[in-house]
């Protein structure tokens, strides 16, 4: 072997030639009008284009771009694409994708003032122009990150290592149903359990209620247990929807809980004049998430979480090994303040963007993204055939194709998704699906700078004059697994009923015999005098209930809602997972109005009772939608 030779070392002519040849592609690849915003791709036919083991011999450069744009970069969406309004679009700007690949082709290391002083101040300056724009203190701390889900994690670890230190079995974590699902996964790492975070009900504009807040957090703190954080939303994935972050202040003020605002998709309208009216109050929160790669339009990946008392962040990550007793400088040190210890360079791509383009380029961007957004609701109230399902908010819309003789919103459903995969084969555009009060929607989010009016407009009227689609035989759609399963009720467990009482419930009759042995050998028995309360609300327990013999009643904040007999059910809310194993908190007060009998089935039980009972499955859903609707 030559030691004196570089295996994997380039001349700069080398370089260039690289360089070019792939700047070229993308080039194309970025300009081409006749890409969809997504094809899909076929398993099997990509392992065969591209598996395999490397070669040992040196391949050519051109060549390897021929395949990238015949077999890899073919079968994938396009953020970017005008006509992409599905998810979160993310159409980055070129100056951004030059910063990357300066930080990635020298290897920059964003871990200490140390190895990169450079950039470490770019990231600071960056930083700085985030407090600014949000109104935070310009002594408040912050770190970039990959993107919005770790931003959330950083974020809720630093509230718990601040109250509380090293986790608790009666802490609380509180948030609203419109929440982001990385919410839920951070919590879920921080070691909350499924009744240690409570999933609150929203209002009609689809934020979170703080009267129901304020139940939550009371009966909590008098049933013992610690309330320690609240995760508000300024811009709802689903929505757009904006939580009323001032109120959601002062009770966490007044309650010493940290406020969390997670602004992963709203939080950069604060750089427009509506943006910012449309978010006040997050200047109130104790940290902060953000999502350049989003409304800042940064190539993917770039988030930021920023903390209102700086040093917190510090005490909460702060870790100094002997091995990096050389490693670590003045004045920051970014492996102090979050997960990583080598961490690229995320602030370049940012800091050329801003000065390439000028603030103002983006302000506009944004407020055009929020134009049409308008453009777009305005249109829908318009046509007929569509129905407005949520105004829109921070650029996103949702509404669903009505048709005629259609009432039942099972139906509906499946014709609006049927739709939708069909505009999907026109290679126009792409939308995407959402729930709102349990009722499926099509959600737009118009986000991309590269989309205009035209695409807004003939979007919505290619689904209000599109051909009725053809239905198929309806058939169950699977679900996922209970991450976190509550173990009472297991297999050793024997129930309190024999099959006669149980297919006597109408919601069992039609059991098979495997479905039937899951109540058999794990329903619990459970017997209420007349005035006994069977469910507080607000409390974070998920079991399910049948009344058996007798009747409840369930009150609301007004009073009673409604009185439920042999055969009814009721907690379905609650027991139906909201993701990563936690539900809905109780939104209702269930007390028995004469001697009751109930069959109790704990959320284990329930789970796999769904998985093999496919029309108890939808029965449930379908109640809980109706029911969510008058919570």
């Amino acid at each position: 072997m030559d030691l004196d030779r570089d295996p994997l070392g380039l001349t700069s002519e080398q370089i260039r030639q690289l360089g070019y040849a792939t700047v070229d592609l993308l080039a194309r690849e970025l300009t081409d009008p006749s890409i969809p915003a997504l094809r899909r791709g076929d398993p099997s036919e990509l392992r065969t284009r591209l598996g395999g083991a490397p070669p040992d011999a040196p391949g050519d450069w051109n060549e390897l771009m021929g395949q990238l744009a015949e077999s890899v970069l073919v079968p994938m969406s396009r953020l970017a694409h005008r006509g992409y309004f599905a998810f979160i679009p993310a159409s980055s700007t070129f100056p951004g994708a030059l910063g990357d690949l300066i930080a990635s082709a020298l290897d920059i290391d964003v871990g200490s003032w140390l190895s990169a002083a450079g950039p470490s101040q770019v990231e600071l300056t960056v930083l700085g122009w985030f407090k600014e724009w949000i109104g935070y203190p310009a002594d408040a701390g912050g770190i970039l990150v990959s993107g919005g889900s770790a931003a959330n994690i950083t974020a809720l670890a630093c509230a718990r290592e601040s109250l509380l230190g090293p986790m608790s079995n009666r802490v609380v974590l509180y948030t609203a149903d419109q929440t982001h699902s990385s919410i839920a996964r951070a919590a879920r790492l921080l070691g909350f359990r499924p009744d240690q975070v409570r999933i609150l009900p929203t209002d009609a504009t689809h934020r979170l209620r703080v009267d129901a807040l304020v139940g939550a957090i009371d009966a909590d703190a008098k049933a013992g247990r610690q309330p320690l954080i609240v995760a508000a939303n300024a811009g709802a994935t689903n929505t757009g929807a904006v939580d009323r972050l001032g109120e959601l202040s002062a009770i966490c003020r007044e309650r010493g809980l940290w406020l969390h605002v997670d602004g992963a998709y709203g939080g950069f309208a604060a750089l427009s004049e509506r943006g910012r009216a449309a978010i006040a109050g997050i200047e109130l929160a104790d940290s902060v998430t953000l999502d350049p790669h989003k409304w800042l339009y940064q190539p993917i990946e770039c988030g930021a979480v920023l903390v209102r008392e700086g040093r917190l962040l510090a005490q909460a990550f702060t870790i100094n090994p002997d091995y990096l007793a050389d490693y670590k400088g003045e004045p920051v040190n970014f492996s102090d303040l979050g997960v990583q210890l080598t961490r690229s360079a995320r602030a370049l791509k940012i800091w050329l963007s801003f000065n390439y383009f000028g603030a103002d380029a983006f302000r506009a961007a944004i407020d055009r993204a929020i134009d049409l957004a308008l453009l777009a609701e305005r249109r829908i109230r318009e046509l007929p055939a569509l129905e407005l399902m949520s105004p829109a908010s921070l650029g996103i819309v949702a509404f669903r194709r009505r048709f005629d003789g259609v009432e039942d919103d099972a139906t509906l459903e499946r014709l609006n998704a049927e739709l939708l995969a069909a505009f999907e084969l026109t290679g126009r555009g792409l939308l995407s699906s959402t729930r709102l009060r349990g009722t499926y929607a099509i959600r737009m989010c118009v986000m991309n700078h590269t989309s205009g009016p035209q695409d807004v407009t003939e979007t919505l009227e290619w689904f209000a004059t599109a051909p009725r689609p053809k239905l198929a035989p309806a058939r169950p759609s699977a679900r996922a697994q209970d991450r976190h399963p509550d173990v009472s009720g297991g297999w050793a467990d024997s129930s309190d009923f024999d099959e006669r009482t149980i297919r006597a419930l109408p919601l069992f009759a039609e059991l098979d015999g495997e479905a039937l042995e899951v109540i058999l050998r794990s329903a619990e028995e459970q017997r209420a005098r007349p005035g006994e309360t069977v469910v507080h609300r607000w409390q974070g327990s998920r079991h399910f209930y049948v009344v058996v013999e007798g009747t409840v009643e369930v009150r609301g904040l007004e009073g009673k809602l409604r009185e439920l007999g042999p055969g009814d059910f009721f907690g379905e809310l609650a027991a139906l997972d909201w993701g990563a194993g936690f539900g809905y908190a109780r939104t209702a007060e269930v007390l028995a109005s004469s001697d009751a009998r109930l069959l109790v089935l704990a959320p284990a039980t329930l789970e796999e009772l769904l998985r093999r009972a496919p029309q108890v499955d939808a029965t449930l859903r379908a109640t809980a939608q109706e029911r969510v609707r008058h919570v």
